[in-house]
């Protein structure tokens, strides 16, 4: 087994004794220096160590101060309900009620591009066939809680008003909504959720750590026929967000 990085160690060593209440909140930590002194590790050691309980949450650097225990972040709550969606029209905004909602984005679209084998078959099309591909980054408070990668067919949208998810009459207003304007009406939402680490490009987007804990949401919508009319790919922070399904249950 490889053996753990020394500043993954000291991380957790740090984390162990902050919560077990060693140093309070508002409490200042040791210097780098003895603290790489009590741990036999370089100061770039604890450096990183620091930095990551910082992205964490646990911790936060005050300029010319020194690294102080942090007011632990509280982790919202965000709801995935099929209830929701049919007010709001909007899948990707599901559980818009609650608090520290992620209620701007940012998006980016282009159209034309070939779907990738995985997402042909998510979508019942060909490899290769055109698609308008939108990546989303959901924000609340300014801060990222959310990305989101969308595919939608152009063999459904093109040359209609709607080709592009956030330009047109209805920018914005979700899938639902945006596809009854051109008569396609949708009936079924699959979320398939699974657990995994934060990419690269993913941390870097989310401010956090490559290897973090996030949920990862397969999400296909499907219309009446049970043709896919879109599927996305939908990355939450763990540490940030827990997510909770809400389902209705029918009255007899």
């Amino acid at each position: 087994m490889p053996r753990e990085a020394p500043y993954l160690a000291v991380a957790e060593a740090l984390c162990a004794r902050i919560l077990a209440g060693e140093w309070e909140i508002g409490e200042r930590l040791p210097s780098r220096a003895q603290l790489a002194e009590e741990y036999g590790v370089g100061r770039n050691v604890t450096q990183r160590a620091m930095d990551r309980l910082i992205i964490q949450g646990l911790l936060e650097g005050r300029a010319g101060s020194g690294t102080y225990v942090r007011m632990p972040r509280e982790r919202l709550r965000m709801v995935r309900s099929r209830h929701r969606e049919r007010r709001d029209g909007s899948p990707s905004l599901a559980g818009t009620t609650e608090r520290g909602k992620a209620s701007t984005w940012d998006s980016h679209s282009q159209a034309r591009v070939p779907a990738p084998l995985a997402i042909a078959e998510r979508l019942a099309i060909s490899c290769g066939e055109l698609c308008v591909n939108t990546h989303y980054e959901f924000l609340a408070e300014g801060q990222p809680v959310q990305l989101s990668e969308s595919w939608e067919p152009m063999a459904i949208t093109d040359e209609t008003p709607i080709v592009l998810p956030e330009a047109g009459p209805l920018a914005g207003k979700g899938v639902v909504v945006r596809m009854r304007s051109i008569g396609v009406d949708i009936e079924t939402v699959i979320e398939l959720p699974r657990p995994a680490r934060a990419t690269q490009a993913q941390a870097n987007l989310l401010g956090i750590s490559v290897g973090d804990l996030v949920l990862q949401i397969e999400r296909t919508i499907y219309d009446t026929n049970g043709r896919p009319v879109e599927t996305a790919d939908i990355v939450i922070p763990d540490a940030r967000r827990e997510v909770a399904y809400e389902f209705v249950v029918e009255q007899p």
